[in-house]
Order: C-alpha cells, then structure tokens, then sequence
C-alpha cells in the first residue's frame, strides 16, 4: 500500500507539472491562434536564469523567484508577441511552425553560449532535499508538496479566468474575431501580448519546479524535450478546455508512475517505454480525438512558389552537378566527405519539398525514416568483412521499400489529422523512435533467433559497391550523391508538372474542393507520404555510409527540425531550396562554428572576437528561421524573383559570372583562400540583383518604377521630368509642406487644354455656353 500511495503522488507531482506547462500552450492557442513549439524552451531559460541568480550570483530565492517569473518570465512572451508573432498572420500553417521551432532552437543555442553544457549544473528543491513530511505512508519533499499546491492554484485561477471575468471572454475573442472585438473597444494585440506575457510566466514557473524533481542536473536539451512531453496534455484539452488539459497532465503523470513501478523486471525496455510514454499518449490522443472538418474554401496564404518545366529543372541540375565537381576541385580531402554529408542532408530534405511544399502535408522527423533504412541496411544489406564491408543495392533498396511502407504505417491512421495536428502526430513518432528504438541496445531473442536493433548504440555504414561502382572513393561518393539529388529532384519537377502533382496542390489549397471534385484524398496523402518517406529513407542511408558510423543522437528530433527550418527558409517549394537547407543543416554553420574556433586558438589575441563570432554564427540559423514570417516563400524565391528582373540586364549576368569565374581561377591557382573564393561567390550572387537596379535600373525595374525610385531633382522639373501631379506631390515632401488644398482655377474657354495636376478636374467640369470666364474647382490630392 505504501508503495501504490508513493507512486501516486509521485504522479500527482509530475502531472501537476505538466499541467502548468500545457496550461500556458493553452493560453497562447487560443488567443493567437499559434502552438508554440519553444515554451520547453522558454522553461528551459527560466531554469537556467534561476539557477545563475541564485548559485551563479547569490540572490535569495525569494527574490530570483520574483525577478525571474513576475519579470523575466512575463517580459519575454511580450517580446516574442510583438517582436514576431503578430506578424505571422496570413501565413501557412508550416510557417508558423517553423518560426515556433526556431525561436525553440535559437534559446537552445543561447543558453550553450552563457552556460557552457559541459560544466554541470544542478538545481536543488525549495527548502532543501531534506524538507520532507510523511503522507498516508509516502514521504514527500516539501517542494513536490508546492508543485500540487501551485497546480491547483492555477488550475483554479484560470478556469475563472476564461469562465468569469471579462478578459477570459475577450482572450477567447481575439482569435474567432479579432475585427468585431476591436469594433467592440478592445485591442486584440494588446490582449494577446497579455496572454503571451502570462503563458511564458507559467511555462518558466514549469521550468523551475520540474528540474529539481526530475533529477536536478540543468541540461538545455533535456530540459526543453522534458516539457514538450505536456504537448500531449495539451492535445487532450483540445487546446480550448483548461479542465481537461488538467485531467490529461495528471493521468499521463500517474501513467509514468506506475509503469515505472509495476512493470514487469524482465521487460528490458521499461525505462525507455516511460520516457517514451508522453509520445505515444500524444499519437493516440491526435488519432482518438473528433477533428475539425473540412474547411470548403481555399485559405489564401502569403507563400508563392513558381515551378520550372521539366527541361529548365534538367538543365539546373546539370549545372548543379558541374558547379559540384568543380568546387570538389577547390577542396581537400576531409572537406569532400563534409560536403557529401551535406548533400545526402538536401536528399531527405527532398522529402519535405514533395510533401509539405507540393501537398502541404506535414512531417516534423524525416530523419526518422532515414534511422529505419539505416537499421535496415546495417542488418540485411552489408557484404564482406572488415574494410571490404560494402552495401548492397539489394539492400539499399530493402531499407527504403521498408523506410516507404513504415511512412505509410505512421500515416494511415494520421490521414484524419491536418496542419498542426499532423505536424504533433509526426513529431510523437520521431521522439518515439529516438527514445524507444534508437536507444535499445540490449539483445532480445524472437523464434530462437537472437537480434538487437540498434547494436552497441552505434552502427557503422560502410559504402556502397555497385558493380565498377566504388563510393569507398570521396569523389566517387559526392558526384554521386550530387547525381542522386539532381535526379530525384528533376523528377520530383516532373512530378509537380503532371496531374498528379496538380492533385496533390489542389489537396493542399482546398481539401474539401478537391474531396467534391472526386479525389481520393486518402489514396492522395498516403502515396505522397510513402514517396516522401521513401526518399527520406535513401538519403539517410547515403548520410550515414558518408558518415561512417552513427548512434541513435544522429536521427534526433532537434536534428529533423532544424533540417525542417532551414528548408522552409530557404523555400521549401523548391527543388533548390531543399538542396541549399539541406547542406546548411548538414555541414554548413557547423562548418563555419568549427572555422571560427579553430581561429581563436590559432590567434589567441583576438580569441574573444572570434568566439563571439563562432556562437554568433550557432545562433543565426534560429534567427534566420524567425525571419521566415517576413518572406514566407524562402530565400530562393527571393532570389529568383530578383534574377528575373535582370532578364534585360545581360551585362550585369555577363559581369557576375565575370567577377565568380576570376576569383576561382585564382582559387585555383592559390592565390585566393577557399574561404576568400567562397564568400566573394556568396556576396556576388545576392549582391547581383542590387546592382542591377543601381547600374541599369530602367531594365530591371522598367521605366515607371524606376523613374519613380530616381532621386528628385528640382531643376529638372518641368525641363527633363514631366511636370506630373506625382512629381507635384514629391516636391510638397520634400519641402515638408502639408497636402494642397482645394483652390478655385480661373480660365477661359480659349485657355489650352489643362495639363498636369488641373487636368482630372478641368476635364470633368461641365461645359457651358458662356463666353465669359468661367470659374472651375480644382481638387488637388
């Protein structure tokens, strides 16, 4: 009996944790129509920022308690509101997302700049380990007992909150009506930013008490997946209902307890189950539930993308594969596997461009499937022994049919889910194979045959042999890695180009138009997550053959999001874009970190400057991600849609390409650094677009839109410029005089006809008989 009341309350604690995290996911969905992925983080933060008053500085725990929640806490929802937020309106729901994910993994990296995570850390309970009191048999420390304590509180304070107050009517309001609540004299943002403000203080309340009770040792990435396991909590309110929020937090508490306790001790897997728990209530919470219905209009979003033809994509991807080879000619040895890497990351991010950016369907961990072909692979599809090991075909083609039919498994009972709920369904089966799968390393024995499916924790990949075909060699390897993504990726083209791809971009603006057309939106979502799972597959089993060896913190959730993030940003509808995401989440801010700390200890008088350069540069993927809100079509598209306007600007093509063909023939030569050749490459075809419209700007921008954008010239008013209303108007401000008012114009009938801003008003005036003058309004604007 002692035992079932010890893990009762034990339960009872971690639930009322939970509660208090999912509570604040509550809060910032309802008022703002957004799931924020960062509130592990924005917990984490508190944590941590607790931690360093109270240790790190010594301040009394009381007031660190009030400067970090009733301050810190309040005053960084307000600033993720107003800074970012608000401006997501109007975009797709993997935009939003994805600038969730990166202010999620920015915090990450932040923390990791001010408290290193090799030096430990630990967090203790309020009043000590030693406060206890005994209950019913159970002992309790004096901080579990002010978990339960504050749970209800405000499980109590925000039920009349939203039920009995004015304000919980109107936070309810800001999302269904933000228009009519304003008609009504109140201010939707101002309302939201207060929810924000009250959801981050209740996620860095969760922060600081769930740390000492799960061990007390402060690690961010811990920390932040910890308290994304209340996303299930969240789920099964719903995301309206506080009370059930609540019931779901305290069962999914009490279910860890208990597993934890009565398990049997020949189940192997017990520990990775309980971890694994919260992920899989949350699967079957998303599947179990009623969803919305079918919305029957197209929701008209900010995101554009422009698909090529077939011939244009082939003739880029031959270029793709010639830009490749010679910048293999510029590198050394080890740096040729890096880039492998990155391009085997741009295949798995061709899953994502099939899937999210052609039918708008969402997979937070492609990486997974890539972890199942290499399991695959590492079982059935190697030759050889030693360093003659070589993959098969026969087995690389196992691993993705296997990687294929397991995506269409994950999606056939998540056809029902859309949008965000498809995106938390995907995400569950991620952090459920990296904590169940990826971690089981003991040897289990199934028809008397003896296996473990991820051997020694970590599994190496050797390469690939097909016939003369050796990827042993590193060239070998990235050409045909390189050739492998220009291939899926000319045929993914072809694809979005046939009917098919039509269907999939009908299902994607408007499932209901599309399901009364006659599509089948079954047979639709569960080809394209096959397809994408598929390729996912392939190019995690390039990745880790490149690789060599890999453990199961290859395949992690955080890994999938930022390969996620970086492809939306770079333009998740594009070919090119999954290519430029894929090899920046692979190798390139990693390879730029490595750079700048290899700088600081090779000149240690200027370390500091280049350190900060080198944490810069771990941060600035997050801080790119949040600018996706800004330009929601991707970088590429930006690009693109700037190249395309230097259609009749060829000089300016001409000399680029000039100014990029220099500098890596002196690369070459030796005279210029890689570094040196690669920025000058980088500068010159962003900077391109811009010169253009400073050298030829009547080609680029075209002859009104650049006479509108040339400076002012007083002199030339009425000489060189038409003397224009527009004109007449620009002159008022530079002069700072107010706008023209109405005024009388006399003339007469022998007058010539009215230029300029009289023009519209004399025109329309009536005419009459009389010979005399004739007065006439002009209504200047």
């Amino acid at each position: 009996m002692d035992t079932f009341v010890t893990f009762t309350m034990l339960g009872l604690v971690l639930g009322s944790v939970y509660a208090i995290a999912a509570s604040g996911l509550v809060l910032t969905y309802n008022t703002s129509g957004i799931f924020n992925f960062a509130h592990g983080a924005q917990a984490m933060l508190g944590a941590f920022l607790y931690w360093q008053l109270t240790i790190g500085w010594g301040v009394p725990a009381p007031l660190a308690l009030l400067i970090v929640i009733a301050v810190v806490g309040p005053l960084m929802g307000l600033g993720l509101y107003f800074l970012i937020m608000r401006g997501l309106r109007d975009t797709a729901e993997v935009t939003k997302i994805v600038v969730t994910v990166s202010i999620m993994l920015g915090m990450l990296f932040l923390s990791q700049w001010f408290w290193h995570p090799e030096e430990p850390r630990t967090l203790h309970m309020f009043f000590g380990d030693g406060a206890k009191v005994r209950f019913f048999g159970a002992t309790l420390h004096v901080h579990e007992i002010i978990c339960l304590v504050v749970a209800v509180v405000i499980a109590v304070g925000l039920r009349l909150l939203f039920t009995r107050t004015r304000m919980g009517a109107t936070m309810r309001g800001v999302v269904d009506d933000p228009d009519l609540l304003r008609l009504s004299g109140h201010n939707p943002e101002r309302i939201a930013g207060f929810s924000w403000a009250l959801s981050s203080m209740l996620a860095v309340v969760a922060g600081i008490l769930v740390t000492p009770i799960s061990g007390g040792t402060l690690e961010a990435n811990l920390l932040t997946l910890l308290v994304i396991d209340a996303f299930a909590a969240a789920m099964f309110g719903r995301l309206r209902s506080i009370p059930r929020t609540f019931a779901g937090a305290i069962g999914l508490g009490l279910a860890g307890t208990y597993l934890l306790g009565y398990a049997p001790t020949t189940w192997t897997w017990t520990s990775n189950l309980r971890v694994s728990l919260p992920m899989i209530a949350l699967f079957v919470v998303l599947i179990v539930l009623p969803q919305d219905r079918l919305r029957g209009a197209a929701v008209r979003t900010r995101e554009r993308y422009h698909v090529p033809s077939v011939r244009k994509a082939a003739g880029w991807a031959v270029a793709l594969v010639v830009i490749v080879y010679l910048i293999r000619l510029l590198m050394v040895e080890s740096a040729v596997t890096t880039l492998t890497i990155g391009v085997c990351f741009a295949i798995v991010a061709l899953s994502l461009t099939v899937l999210t950016g052609y039918a708008g369907e969402m997979n937070l961990a492609p990486l997974s499937f890539g972890a199942i072909a290499t399991i695959v692979v590492f079982h059935f599809g190697i030759t050889g022994s030693g360093l003659a090991q070589r993959l098969t075909i026969v087995g690389v083609l196992l691993g993705v049919i296997v990687a294929g039919l397991v995506g269409g498994l994950v999606a056939l009972p998540a056809l029902r889910l859309r949008g965000l709920y498809l995106a938390l369904a995907t995400m569950a089966f991620g952090v459920f194979l990296s904590n169940m799968v990826l971690r089981d390393t003991t040897e289990h024995e199934l028809f008397g045959v003896r296996f473990s499916i991820f051997t020694g924790g970590t599994l190496v990949i050797p390469p690939l042999k097909v016939g003369p075909l050796d990827l042993a060699n590193p060239t070998t390897f990235l050409m045909t890695a390189t050739v492998v993504f220009a291939v899926i990726g000319v045929g993914l083209v072809a694809l979005r180009n046939s009917g098919y791809g039509r269907r999939l971009t009908a299902m994607k603006d408007s499932p209901a138009a599309s399901a009364m057309l006659g599509q089948n939106l079954v047979t639709l979502k569960l080809s394209v997550f096959v397809l994408s799972a598929g390729i996912a597959g392939l190019g995690g089993i390039l990745m880790s053959s490149a690789m060599g060896s890999v453990s199961g913190e290859t395949f992690t959730i955080v890994i999938s999001l930022t390969l996620l993030m970086l492809t939306v940003v770079a333009g998740i509808g594009y070919v090119s874009g999954a290519f430029f995401g894929g090899v920046m989440a692979g190798v390139g801010f990693s390879v730029i970190m490595v750079s700048f700390n290899n700088l600081a200890k090779a000149q240690p008088d200027l370390e500091g400057l280049y350190l900060l350069l080198g944490n810069i540069a771990a941060v600035s993927p997050a801080l790119i991600g949040v600018g996706v809100g800004r330009n929601p079509s991707g970088s590429v598209h930006q690009v693109v849609e700037g190249y395309r306007k230097l259609a009749g600007a060829k000089p300016v093509l001409v000399g680029g390409a000039a100014v990029v063909a220099a500098a890596y023939a002196l690369a070459l030569a030796g005279v210029l650094d890689n570094w040196w050749f690669a920025s000058i490459s980088i500068v010159t075809v962003f900077a391109l677009p811009v010169i253009g419209e400073m050298v030829m700007p009547t080609a680029v921008l075209g002859a009104e839109e650049a006479a509108r954008r040339r400076p002012l010239d007083p002199e030339r008013i009425g000489v060189d410029e038409p003397y224009t209303d527009a004109v007449l108007a620009r002159v008022d401000r530079e002069l700072g005089l107010p706008p023209a008012v109405p005024r009388p114009v006399l003339r007469t009938p022998a007058d010539p006809a009215p230029r300029g801003r009289h023009a519209q008003s004399d025109a329309a005036a009536p005419a009459g008989p009389e010979s005399e003058k004739e007065l006439t309004v002009n209504a200047v604007p």
